[in-house]
């Protein structure tokens, strides 16, 4: 079950419609083995992200129920604020919460990752789910500012004890190795299909990988 939320920050610059770019068979969320949130913005939904961990799951044999509360320049004040996420977290349902806002590597930015995902990890913790956070990257603009991003969802990770999906890092790494930018769409932010992939398969192998 996909659920997007679709408000938009007046401050924040708008997002394209989310695009799904796999196919693959349904389950019935009662018949699945694992049920992931995912909490975030249009890095989460382009390309439909949590579709391709489910995909992830079908190539490994493991049934994934995904949902998915993402909204356009959402942060995890946004969505904390809005209560929505609360109230799933709660139901019990889900065995991981996968979080994340935008790159965070100004002060504010850390701030609210720090704040508002100890607060989920606590609502997580209350409620029998496992919190990840998905490090996402900055655009090419500021690519100056990666290490920043790498630092701050790594130092939130650390602080709450919770997981960490390491895709900024992997994108990085990769950046830095070949000089190939392919991860990044056309607007050198969201993420191109291949940049997706290589997201989903990070935090597949972050999650499935805990067990």
């Amino acid at each position: 079950m996909l659920i997007v939320i679709s408000v938009v920050l007046a401050c924040c610059q708008k997002s394209s419609t989310p695009t799904s770019t796999v196919e693959v068979p349904p389950v019935a969320v009662a018949d699945a083995d694992y049920h992931l949130l995912f909490i975030g913005n249009s890095l989460t939904y382009f390309n439909d992200l949590p579709e391709l961990v489910r995909a992830e799951g079908i190539a490994n044999d493991k049934s994934i129920a995904v949902e998915t509360v993402a909204n356009p320049n959402y942060g995890l004040e946004d969505h904390w604020n809005d209560g929505i996420v609360q109230r799933l977290i709660r139901s019990k349902k889900f065995q991981f919460v996968i979080i994340q806002q935008g790159p965070s590597s100004q002060r504010y930015g850390r701030e609210s990752l720090l704040e508002f995902g100890s607060y989920l990890k606590d609502l997580c913790d209350d409620h029998d789910a496992q919190l990840a956070f998905f490090m996402v990257w900055p655009s090419r603009e500021y690519y100056h500012t990666f290490n920043g991003v790498i630092r701050n969802y790594t130092m939130a990770a650390d602080s709450t004890q919770s997981l960490l999906c390491p895709v900024g890092s992997e994108w990085k790494s990769h950046f830095d190795a070949t000089n190939d930018f392919s991860y990044y769409g056309p607007d050198e932010f969201h993420p191109s299909p291949k940049g997706s992939l290589v997201a989903a398969k990070v935090i597949y192998s972050t999650l499935f990988g805990s067990l």
